[in-house]
């Protein structure tokens, strides 16, 4: 049988969260009424409360001139404990409103922009569902409405994340790339979300089944699991839930004689001796019953004995909901998954009787006078409800948000992990040699020019007899390079004495040689990859392996970007997150990387290009093929001739591209020394006649040929005109860009006047005025990654024996998770930092915001707490974090 009442609670979630709701509304109301009483809600509910937060970080690049400084939203939650806790009787709300507004950046706020009404109207009705697309949004994101009407509308103008963090400011409110990403996250996901409940009720109105009221609770979900619960009991295939099933029976009018006329009901009436279910009372009671609706873990039976000890931790595991730390859910996910745990979800025994008494005496009270055993018909029901429907939904709802809030703060370490990992200021200038240790097949040598051209490459057998004559072998080879670069895989501690024994020896000198280890996560991979054997196709794979560590510290974001994010040994937990959801986001990080640092178009590999903002694999291909057949690029202008290089593409990738103008005179002068033979021209005249070849493909694109110096900064073509007008009002002019005199003339210039006096006097932004400044004012050649630490470069080792608890030692930050830090200290081993040492008061201000504050390449003083050789273990404390 099946009421009006009985078709709420046949979706159970549902009918809860509404009953929530509606208690929340008639608590407002109450609060209304009793002034008193409301002064004393708001102020319990100013207090702050515990919740799980997603980690926000960026580096800032409004502020090119200044260190580059990070961003984020909020530590994470602490004091959680390992062993049994108390399970506390809390509320505990996934879905609640965020407490404060993001501001991803120092800048100032950028002011509401005027959207029409027409426009706004139309989000409202884009996705044909009962809530404002808009307003969700915020309310999902913490995002102001008007900043994500504005990043939906520039989202749908195919802008990328880097465009809009960088020249449309003014736009998003400041905010950083990983919280707009998190913004076109949560809409693509609203989008998917209107999709599958279109194809639903198309599905349903097929079956026949679909009534207005159900279709209304169908456009009323706000996420897939919503919409899974309501649509499940519906879908082809699945059992006849009970409910319906004494609807099938014909005891829906019982049914409403209960709730409405008691007195008047027989159920005796409604016996049918031959029908299964109505035979006696008992089974017709039975069938009205149906009509209405800490985490722990522990060793699982069949646990498998060779993982056991990897999870020790949560063999007698409990813990509050609101406390569990990220990693600590993904850690008894996985031990579930692999059947060594069980996990189960304790839900307080008041919330059965809250829910048990709501129902009785408010929802499915009957309005006229009803006989015990009628009410014993409702009770039960209510009881099997809650046992059948209610419990498991519960149990899945908060395993499913759970896992949501830690994959994404997994998520979020790895991106930081990453962008760090990306931003490691390269080593210029010097002749390096990449070494790949090995013991049987000998160590693979390959020695690189200052600009990572492969000079020479050897295998020599360090670690076998014949020790003396290797040694000779690698002075003879030594003759112009002081640095070695050591991958840290196989034989990588023996290699690393093998070096530094030399160098204690002084057997290079005099030439004064120095070593460091780099992660060497990717590299094997990348060697039989077909772009490597594009790259170096006559080179033996573990060669190849030696030429991309050597690279790695050359110049690691170029090299780093050719091997998959996931290959490169970062973060934890890997395949316990949604690989979709990591993958999106480790890509998103790669091309907010590369376009923030930019690409010299004229020199970058075709793989670097690939992630540049607006551009892709085929993009790529074919400005790779125009300068191979054209020459290099003598402005931005130029890219307009490239096939498939439309006005949108060319927007979004052209601020990211630079034409530096000590590439061209390379360039030049190498075209004269190849063409001397035959010719007396100049390099200038040379550069002349190659260009005079060009445009071919486009030729109704009138393209200038000569070069722009504005091309060598960070501003965007669309404001080249605001520039010019800026720089002729400082007393300046283009050709000084670089220059200490028109330097010192725009720093006068903003000193005597606010930048937003003289935003207004060349007709634009704040915003866009600080971009022009910054690339007016920044040195030829800047790097951004020059404020990041580079590869430590060292002469000796250490030993994990030669570790004191007590001693002070420096190291650098290798790898950050979800609960502490990994540090390099320099003896083959790296130490954790417990979360739990990193306090407040041990990192810079700007730094106190972060979610765990620390990642990798940053260094670090630290104390020696403990030291365990048998397990290899070494445990750390923060002392500072060093400049």
């Amino acid at each position: 049988m099946e009421t009006k009442a009985s078709t709420c609670l046949e979706d159970s979630g549902s009918s809860l969260l509404a009953t929530i709701k509606r208690g929340k509304n008639n608590d407002e109301k109450a609060r209304k009424d009793n002034p008193v009483k409301q002064e004393v809600e708001e102020t319990e509910e100013s207090q702050p409360s515990l919740r799980i937060k997603n980690e926000r970080l960026s580096f800032n690049v409004s502020e090119t001139n200044e260190p580059y400084k990070w961003a984020d939203e909020g530590p994470s939650l602490t004091g959680f404990k390992t062993k049994k806790e108390e399970v506390e009787e809390e509320d505990f709300t996934f879905d609640e409103p965020c407490l404060k507004k993001l501001k991803a950046s120092d800048g100032s706020p950028g002011q509401p922009t005027a959207f029409p009404s027409s426009q706004a109207q139309a989000l409202r009705n884009e996705l044909n569902m009962t809530w404002d697309l808009t307003q969700v949004l915020s309310t999902l994101t913490c995002v102001e409405q008007w900043v994500c009407r504005n990043i939906i509308l520039l989202l749908r103008e195919e802008n990328t994340v880097p465009f809009m963090v960088r020249y449309r400011k003014e736009m998003i409110n400041h905010m950083d790339a990983d919280a707009v990403r998190d913004v076109q996250l949560t809409y693509e996901e609203l989008c998917t979300l209107a999709k599958k409940t279109q194809s639903v009720i198309q599905t349903l109105k097929k079956d026949g089944v679909l009534t207005t009221e159900l279709e209304q609770n169908l456009r009323s979900c706000r996420s897939a699991d919503e919409l899974d619960h309501v649509y499940s009991p519906y879908k082809k295939g699945s059992k006849l839930t009970k409910a319906r099933r004494a609807k099938a029976l014909g005891l829906e009018m019982a049914a409403t004689a209960l709730m409405n006329t008691p007195h008047t009901l027989d159920l005796r009436a409604w016996i049918k001796p031959d029908t299964e279910g109505l035979s006696c009372v008992e089974e017709v009671a039975t069938e009205h019953l149906y009509i209405f609706v800490t985490i722990q873990s522990s060793v699982s039976k069949s646990n498998k004995i060779m993982d056991i000890d990897k999870f020790h931790l949560y063999f007698d595991f409990t813990c509050n909901v609101q406390r569990i730390q990220p990693h600590q859910t993904l850690a008894v996910n996985r031990g579930e998954s692999l059947k060594i745990l069980t996990v189960k979800v304790n839900i307080p025994d008041s919330v059965k009787s809250d829910f048990t008494g709501w129902c009785i005496n408010n929802r499915w009270r009957p309005k006229t006078f009803a006989r015990e055993e009628f009410h014993a018909i409702i009770r039960n029901a209510v009881e099997d409800s809650y046992k059948r429907l209610i419990l498991p939904f519960l149990t899945r709802s908060y395993r499913t948000k759970l896992t949501a809030a830690a994959e994404k703060e997994s998520i979020a370490m790895f991106v930081r992990n990453l962008r760090q990992r990306l931003l490691v200021c390269p080593v210029r200038g010097c002749v390096i040699m990449g070494v790949d240790p090995g013991f049987r097949h000998g160590c693979k040598l390959a020695i690189l020019s200052a600009t990572s051209q492969i000079l020479h490459t050897d295998v020599v057998y360090l670690h076998a007899s014949g020790k003396q004559n290797e040694a000779d072998k690698l002075r003879h080879l030594m003759i112009n390079c002081t640095k070695v670069v050591i991958g840290n895989g196989t034989a990588c501690r023996e290699t690393e004495s093998f070096f530094a024994d030399l160098i204690s020896k002084h057997f290079f000198h005099p030439l004064d040689v120095s070593y460091c280890i780099t992660s060497e996560a990717g590299a094997s991979i990348y060697s039989v990859s077909p772009e490597a054997v594009k790259e170096m196709p006559d080179l033996d794979p573990n060669v190849r392996s030696a030429v991309s560590i050597g690279r790695r510290v050359q110049d690691p974001l170029a090299e780093l970007v050719k091997i998959d994010p996931k290959h490169i040994g970062i973060g934890t937990y890997q395949h316990d997150v949604s690989a979709g959801a990591l993958k999106a986001a480790l890509d998103g990080v790669v091309q907010e990387c590369v376009s923030f640092v930019g690409v010299d178009i004229n020199i970058c590999s075709e793989m670097l290009m690939r992630h540049v903002a607006g551009l892709n694999v085929g993009r790529a291909r074919k400005i790779a093929e125009w300068r191979e057949q054209n020459g290099p690029f003598m402005n931005r202008e130029q890219l307009k001739l490239v096939k498939g290089m439309g006005p949108k593409t060319y927007q979004q990738c052209a601020g990211f591209i630079r034409i530096n103008p000590q590439t061209l005179h390379r360039w030049a002068c190498f075209s004269f020394q190849n063409s001397a033979k035959s010719s007396h021209h100049s390099p200038t005249v040379v550069l002349e006649k190659s260009m005079a070849k060009k445009g071919k493909g486009k030729t109704c694109v009138s393209i200038p040929t000569s070069f722009n110096p504005l091309d060598q900064t960070c501003i965007h073509p669309e404001s080249y005109h605001v520039a010019q007008s800026f720089v002729s009002l400082v007393g300046g002019s283009a050709d000084q860009i670089g220059d200490v005199g028109l330097r010192c003339c725009v720093e006068s210039k903003v000193k005597t006047s606010s930048v937003e006096v003289l935003a207004r006097e060349v007709n634009t932004t704040p915003e866009t005025l600080k971009v022009i400044i910054d690339g007016l004012t920044q040195p030829p050649g800047f790097d951004l990654r020059q404020n990041f630490g580079q590869a430590d470069f060292k002469r000796g080792i250490v030993s994990m024996s030669d570790l004191r608890v007590g001693a002070v030692l420096t190291g650098r930050v290798d790898n950050t998770t979800l609960f502490g830090a990994f540090v390099d200290i320099g003896v083959g081993r790296s130490g954790l930092i417990h979360k739990s040492n990193i306090t407040l008061d041990k990192l810079p201000v700007s730094q106190r915001r972060r979610s765990l504050a620390l990642g990798p390449g940053e260094r670090v003083e630290v104390r020696v707490m403990n030291v365990d050789p048998q397990r290899g273990r070494i445990g750390l404390d923060l002392i500072r974090v060093l400049k």
